[in-house]
């Protein structure tokens, strides 16, 4: 089942949109990744070790304040250090309340029984004091100072933790950052190039049959009207192939009609031509009389006019028979070079009257072909009378052969030195009727000649085809098989 033009565009689009939907799905999922490590330590690293920070400094100040007291046992210092303990108490109370990882729950636990063992001491050497101004026992003095490096190292222990745990989050946010750009990168070429491929092949299936749809057309314009395009397409031009099918076949069979038509014409008008033709040369034979001038001047435009409508009709039926295929060639050894001085022998006395130069050029040999006689001498005629036709006074028509051994062919060519032809009629040129743009004084023509001659030499096996500038003449090329040496000594 072929998908129709619309749901063909519609399936590729939806592909398209899914594999661009999934880049951008990825692409939001490490996005918001990022945005948790990110939010993680903002509102959880960052904070812990701020606090811990203050928790040094607080440490830092009972010390202070304690010293001041145990010195002066001024009550006022006193006042500020049980002030800065319980401070200190609520802080690591929170800490430890926000604290989720079991090491930092460790280290905070730690802090809080250093600090629960140092007031203790410091309880026990207020009471050993009673009020009495003296300096504190060294004995006190290292206890204390120890527990204040080690309840000083924990803090430190758990600030460095939660740093560590940013730097690595930062590590990490980076690492993933990059990785999800080289994906994401990745992801989006590839999803480029799968919708450029999707787009490719969508435009292709549908292009693909409108060119060969195109070359089809092309083909009917010119009015090859018997092949049958057979293409899978789209069903929207599927119809439409269809449809040009059906142009085709409807146009041959008036094609047919009109080639059926033409050939029962032709041959019904030649018996009477003929008869009309062999009267008027009764009557200039003066078989019935004598005949006056003006008389005769009538009769010979009849019978050169009854000579021309007599061959039009042959070139009718000829080209009739060719593409019916009925047409019968007696393909034997010719020489080429004869055949070609005999038809300009014919045309001479008409290229004298335009002072038009006719040149055979002779290759020193004669030149054997594989072709019908009367209908290679068919050719040259239609050739040659074309060339004197466009010809102008004083111009120059070249008859050339040059045979090539090595591929076994003869290439035979006719230039002139006329107009030319348009680049717009070579293409048509050698269509039934065709006769182009170029006309000048006394071209009037059946447009059959080219017809008729291409019909001949693509019977041969030959090819043929036209060279031709805008005002600087034109040059009909053919080639046809050379007779190998051993058939034409059987000739």
């Amino acid at each position: 089942m072929q998908l129709s033009i619309f749901w063909r565009l519609v399936m590729t689009s939806l592909v398209i949109i899914t594999v661009m939907g999934g880049v951008n799905i990825y692409a939001l999922f490490q996005l918001r990744q990022l945005t948790a490590m990110s939010t993680q330590m903002a509102s959880y690293h960052y904070p812990a070790a701020e606090s811990a920070k203050r928790l040094v400094g607080l440490l830092y100040a009972q010390l202070n304040s304690e010293k001041k007291y145990l010195a002066t046992r001024d009550h006022t210092f006193l006042t500020n250090l049980t002030e800065e303990v319980d401070e200190f108490g609520r802080s690591l109370q929170i800490l430890r309340g926000q604290e989720s990882s079991s090491q930092g729950l460790k280290l905070l636990q730690e802090t809080d029984e250093l600090l629960k063992e140092r007031l203790k001491l410091f309880q026990d050497e207020f009471q050993t004091a009673k009020g009495k101004v003296r300096q504190a026992a060294p004995e006190y003095e290292n206890r204390r100072d120890g527990l204040m490096d080690r309840m000083s190292s924990s803090i430190q222990a758990y600030i460095d933790l939660h740093e560590a745990r940013v730097s690595v989050g930062v590590t990490e946010s980076r690492a993933s950052a990059a990785q999800a750009e080289a994906v994401t990168e990745q992801l989006v070429l590839v999803a480029l190039v799968f919708g450029l491929g999707l787009a490719g092949i969508a435009s292709y299936t549908i292009l693909r049959p409108l060119r060969h749809l195109e070359g089809h057309i092309k083909q009917i314009g010119q009015g090859n009207f018997r092949g049958s395009l057979q293409i899978k397409a789209p069903a929207e031009l599927r119809e439409l192939v269809d449809t040009v099918n059906w142009m085709g076949r409807k146009l041959q069979e008036i094609d047919d009609m009109k080639t059926e038509f033409l050939a029962h014409v032709s041959h019904e008008l030649r018996t009477p031509m003929a008869s009309i033709q062999e009267g008027t040369h009764l009557l200039l034979d003066e078989i019935p009389g004598p005949l006056l001038q003006e008389q005769r001047t009538i009769l010979r435009i009849m019978a050169d006019s009854s000579k021309r409508l007599i061959h039009l009709i042959s070139t009718i039926l000829d080209l009739s028979k060719m593409e019916a295929g009925m047409m019968e060639y007696r393909i034997v050894p010719v020489d080429l070079q004869r055949i070609g001085e005999i038809s300009i022998n014919k045309v001479r006395l008409l290229a004298d009257s335009k002072h038009v130069q006719l040149v055979l050029e002779s290759i020193g040999e004669r030149t054997w072909v594989k072709a019908d006689a009367s209908r290679l001498e068919q050719v040259l005629d239609n050739l040659l009378s074309n060339a004197l036709k466009f010809s102008p006074e004083g111009g120059v028509v070249k008859v050339q052969m040059k045979p090539d051994p090595q591929a076994g062919v003869l290439e035979v060519a006719v230039s002139d030195t006329g107009p030319g032809i348009a680049p717009e009629d070579l293409p048509h040129i050698f269509e039934r009727f065709y006769q182009g743009r170029t006309k000048g004084k006394h071209t009037a023509g059946s447009g059959l000649g080219l017809a008729l001659v291409k019909n001949v030499v693509e019977a041969h096996g030959g090819r043929i085809w036209i060279e031709s500038e805008k005002g600087k003449g034109a040059t009909v090329r053919f080639i046809l098989r050379l007779a190998k040496p051993e058939t034409v000594r059987q000739a």
